[in-house]
């Protein structure tokens, strides 16, 4: 009886290793530890938004891209911190297929939003609003800043829940392979 109490141990202990080892090797291909990957890309609903203008959009109309959605608000610190790497993230001539929509989640506000652009210094990005919240309910967005990641099938493969530096080298290797 003490040799099979003993080999359970053991089973149970390799079992449990076995497991956690390969939760590690995977975590090591995540480059960053607020990166939520999703194992098999998540269908998305044809979903309208507002650019700047108030014209709207759909993201159907970019299948066959890679797609960043940063959600972000004026009053957010880490939105402020993160939105000039995203800026800069957006003329990366490495991305040849890239397209990224900063959708500001507040009541929509011409001069809020500009002003915000123009404090950060932010030149290539355009402003856009989810007015109707339809973002918020596809994707069940639970605060800002977050970042729905795209790919060029129309899938959401992955997410950034809170800030991020887009210019943090293992992130921007990883995601060219999306591009």
């Amino acid at each position: 009886m003490f040799t099979n109490q003993k080999n359970s141990r053991l089973l149970i202990f390799l079992f449990c290793f076995n497991i956690f080892s390969s939760i590690a090797q995977t975590n090591e291909d995540i480059p960053l530890n607020n990166l939520v990957i999703n194992e098999v890309p998540k269908a998305i609903s044809p979903l309208l938004f507002e650019d700047f203008l108030g014209n709207e959009i759909t993201l159907k109309n970019y299948t066959g891209k890679l797609v960043v959605i940063n959600f972000w608000a004026t009053w957010c610190a880490p939105c402020k911190k993160e939105m000039p790497s995203l800026d800069i993230l957006s003329q990366d001539e490495k991305f040849q297929n890239l397209k990224i929509f900063a959708v500001n989640m507040e009541k929509p506000n011409i001069q809020k939003t500009k002003k915000f652009f123009s404090e950060l210094n932010i030149k290539n990005l355009e402003i856009y609003f989810d007015k109707n919240l339809n973002f918020v309910k596809e994707f069940k967005l639970r605060g800002v800043p977050t970042t729905i990641l795209i790919d060029k099938d129309g899938k959401e493969f992955g997410r950034i829940i809170g800030e991020v530096d887009f210019q943090n080298e293992k992130f921007l290797k990883w995601l060219l392979k999306y591009d």
